[in-house]
């Protein structure tokens, strides 16, 4: 393989790891979206609570707000003392950095509901939570859908950083490209496909969030 360029060599790994690969990107996937859907879980709620509450909003999304500014590794390592190496320490870590675009996107999501269309809800005799799930949700879920995007997109990069815990993914790739001789293409067989899978799921959620929103005549 030393007679041949970076991008033989690029295709000359794949032949050969392809299976490898493969695993590694749906284990980078799963991990990514497991930290997002429970983010998801807690940050869509505690959205809609902030939301009605708004005393607390400053509060809750000024911690959120601060969670961002750890750095990553940072984040990672503070974690891992608690829940050591492994796939739980990066699926926290995700969890945590999800926060702040699901809570932001809800909170904005539900304060930019049509106050009259709340009052017609009111006047046709709408309980609180008939108003929740009838209205203001499906008014406000593709904002919502929007956090949803940022967090996941957020998610694949700092999924490709746990791999120095123990975690693997395509980041695993990545780091073992590091630290070979002429490791270029390894480097690109774990950039690429975490690229590309950033740029499909950004694109995914971003067709299903234009679906989601409200129609204007």
């Amino acid at each position: 393989m030393t007679n041949l360029n970076t991008w033989q060599q690029f295709w000359y790994y794949f032949a050969h790891n392809g299976l490898f690969v493969l695993q590694q990107f749906s284990r980078h996937f799963l991990i990514s979206i497991y930290g997002v859907s429970f983010a998801a879980i807690i940050g869509v709620p505690l959205g809609i609570f902030i939301a009605r509450r708004k005393r607390l909003s400053d509060i809750i999304i000024g911690i959120a707000n601060l969670i961002q500014t750890i750095p990553s590794l940072a984040m990672l390592s503070i974690i891992m003392l608690g829940l050591g190496l492994g796939v739980n320490t990066v699926i926290m870590t995700v969890f945590l950095y999800s926060l702040l675009p699901i809570i932001k996107n809800t909170y904005a999501g539900m304060q930019n509901v049509d106050s009259d269309i709340l009052d017609s809800g009111k006047g046709m005799g709408m309980t609180k939570f008939q108003i929740l799930y009838l209205i203001e949700l499906p008014l406000a879920f593709s904002v919502i859908m929007g956090g949803i995007r940022n967090a996941l997109v957020i998610a694949i990069g700092i999924t490709a950083i746990g791999a120095f815990v123990g975690a693997g993914g395509l980041g695993d790739i990545i780091i073992r490209g590091t630290n070979a001789t002429n490791g270029g293409a390894i480097i690109l067989a774990g950039a690429l496909p975490t690229a590309l899978m950033t740029i499909i799921s950004d694109f995914v959620l971003g067709f299903v969030q234009r679906k989601l929103s409200p129609k204007t005549n």
